[in-house]
């Protein structure tokens, strides 16, 4: 009889958190998914121009997605505005290392 009591006890005791996993309820879906647009287009071109045009297209796209937030974005603009200056200024290999060193800063490298 013991034997029978602690098998119950011990089957029970195992089942326990299998049936906390078996919810029902599923939680609301999110507003914003999170998802990058498919018809979305990388802009084109080389060199600084091409690099700060892409670069600003990711920071925009991430805005609006919500996966930065407006003072991350308005630091990263600054620092896109200081390559685009250095880009027009005939920098190219400058213009690059910043836009570079800006997404190694917030982690898009």
């Amino acid at each position: 009889m013991r034997t029978a009591i602690r098998s119950l006890c011990l089957t029970g005791l195992l089942a326990l958190p299998l049936a906390a996993c078996n919810q029902s309820a599923l939680a609301p879906a999110p507003a914003n998914t999170g998802i990058t647009p498919s018809g979305i287009r990388m802009p084109e071109g080389s060199g600084c121009r091409g690099e700060i045009d892409r670069y600003r297209a990711v920071m925009s796209n991430d805005l609006a997605m919500g996966h930065v937030n407006q003072s991350v974005y308005n630091q990263v603009d600054r620092e896109i505005g200081q390559a685009e200056a250095a880009c027009a200024g005939g920098r190219d290999a400058e213009a690059v290392r910043m836009v570079n060193a800006s997404k190694s800063r917030h982690g898009y490298r």
